[in-house]
């Protein structure tokens, strides 16, 4: 494997990189983006053998092996995560941002709200009203273990009426929780009570540190089953997000024909590429991959946490997965002209501020 081999992504349109001094005014040759979450392994080899062989095949024509992709979603979704998915319950969609927006808009109307669990990754909010539907905040609890929880009846108060989808992030995004089949039965009765659809998105299943452990939904509460759609893919688990391929799986066939007819009408295919990266990435080779580079990501935030936590004012929440991070600045005082003159223009570290954080500390 590659971990400890750095590639230089400068000037070969690596978003991370290329947009850098863009989108916050730092060189690139100056600055450390923790904006994107894309790691910077250089790929392992078994995605490279899959890439070259299709380049040596040179077929970049139509073509057929889609099927093949999502027996291998099903494969590893069952070997890894003891899900059993069927392969004719997918869809292949154009990343899982594609895969969300088209859930979002096949499932609900103009106006109607979408709730979700805040602070969560800022791309939720920003589907949610590009699709013209509204957001309903559902603030999470930090507790005395320093992570987030959920307070559903607080959540009950808040709710609407207007309410027709839960949007929710498992592992949660940004704050690496793993929710506990505990927390996910609270969400799916959640659902049922309020009588939402729930759309879970679970792109960071495979990161998840020793001692915790990642349920897809319909394995921990299969009661919401007739109400969910999941949205999968190998993108951050692999670094593939520029193959642009990402998967719905919805066991409901009310739903699931629902959603077809609706599909349908955008006529989107998938991209050779992605097919060929991601079937190669579910994969024993890439299961192998997966449990040789999660000790590797856990120290890494390890070590961030000490560093972070060492720096008065600044505090890091304890990460259960994935390769984000989660750093409390309240304690410095700092507004957000402050944290932009410190972090960007000196520190020359970018990284991405809570659109808005709406938390409350309590003993759990």
């Amino acid at each position: 494997m590659h971990f400890d081999d750095p590639t230089d992504r400068r000037g070969i349109h690596s978003a991370k990189w290329d947009l850098l001094e863009p989108a916050f005014g730092i060189p690139a040759d100056e600055g450390l983006p923790m904006w994107v979450a894309d790691k910077d392994f250089y790929p392992p080899d078994f995605l490279q053998d899959a890439a070259r062989q299709l380049v040596e095949n040179g077929n970049y024509g139509y073509f057929t092996g889609e099927d093949t992709y999502k027996d291998a979603v099903a494969w590893w979704m069952k070997t890894r995560h003891g899900w059993d998915a069927d392969p004719a319950h997918m869809f292949t969609t154009f990343g899982l941002g594609h895969a969300i927006a088209t859930s979002l808009q096949c499932f609900s109307e103009p106006g109607d709200h979408v709730a979700i669990f805040t602070p969560v990754y800022h791309e939720f909010a920003n589907k949610i009203n590009k699709t013209g539907r509204v957001v309903t905040e559902l603030p999470l609890v930090r507790g005395g273990d320093g992570v987030y929880a959920m307070d559903f009846d607080a959540y009950d108060a808040l709710m609407t009426g207007r309410e027709k989808v839960l949007l929710i992030s498992s592992p949660h995004n940004p704050a690496g929780r793993v929710w506990t089949a505990t927390e996910l039965t609270a969400m799916a009765d959640f659902c049922i009570r309020h009588d939402l659809l729930l759309i879970s998105d679970e792109i960071h299943q495979d990161l998840v540190f020793q001692g915790h452990k990642h349920l897809p939904m319909p394995v921990a509460a299969p009661q919401v089953i007739d109400r969910l759609v999941m949205t999968t893919a190998a993108s951050k688990t692999f670094s593939i997000a520029g193959a642009r391929t990402g998967c719905v799986t919805i066991p409901d066939e009310a739903l699931r024909t629902r959603f077809a007819a609706f599909f349908r009408g955008f006529d989107i295919s998938p991209n050779i590429l992605g097919i060929t990266l991601s079937r190669a990435a579910y994969s024993a080779q890439g299961a192998d991959y997966v449990d040789q580079m999660m000790p590797y990501l856990e120290e890494n935030a390890r070590v961030f946490k000490e560093g972070v936590d060492a720096i008065p004012g600044l505090w890091a929440m304890p990460m259960q997965g994935t390769y984000l991070a989660w750093v409390d600045f309240a304690g410095t005082g700092m507004g957000r002209q402050d944290f932009t003159d410190r972090v960007y223009k000196k520190a020359r570290i970018a990284a991405t501020p809570a659109r808005r954080t709406i938390v409350r500390d309590r003993q759990l």
